[in-house]
């Protein structure tokens, strides 16, 4: 485990996601892979609920292209975590979210990271500009506005 000194106050949004039972592995800690279900979810859910992404639908849908996590410490059911969520890279047919998953009540990161998504056309998955609504959502997360 790394030594992570972000904070709560580096974030925009965030969505509060119970643990599960299964999440834990046999070490007795949540699943290194339930961390990026998290960034998932609390990404999907601000453009969903925020940009009006029609993720079944839309004609335009964000792809993943890269994805990173650090952990910091372990989490653990039936502990509750808060995923903060902003962005730090905002292009014309890309972006870049920054999470922060933190147990319910403590300050510090239990781990963070980020996910990059491409904007694409269906059926073709071409890339294509992000739509002004899904941008403007997308641009009250940024870090740095300029």
């Amino acid at each position: 485990m790394s030594k992570n000194s972000e904070t709560r106050a580096a974030y925009k949004h965030f969505l509060r996601i119970p643990t599960r039972w299964r999440d834990n592995d046999v070490y007795q800690h949540v699943n290194n892979t339930e961390y990026y279900s998290y960034f998932d979810t609390v990404i999907n859910e601000y453009l969903i609920r925020f940009g009006g992404l029609d993720y079944e639908q839309g004609e335009i849908v964000g792809l993943a292209i890269e994805t990173h996590c650090e952990f910091h410490k372990p989490i653990k059911f039936p502990q509750a975590v808060d995923a903060g969520l902003r962005i730090g890279k905002l292009g014309n047919s890309s972006v870049r979210y920054e999470v922060g998953i933190f147990i319910e009540g403590d300050e510090a990161c239990a781990a963070n990271g980020h996910f990059v998504h491409v904007f694409v056309r269906r059926p073709e998955n071409k890339p294509t500009p992000i739509p002004p609504k899904l941008r403007a959502a997308m641009e009250k997360l940024l870090t740095d506005p300029h």
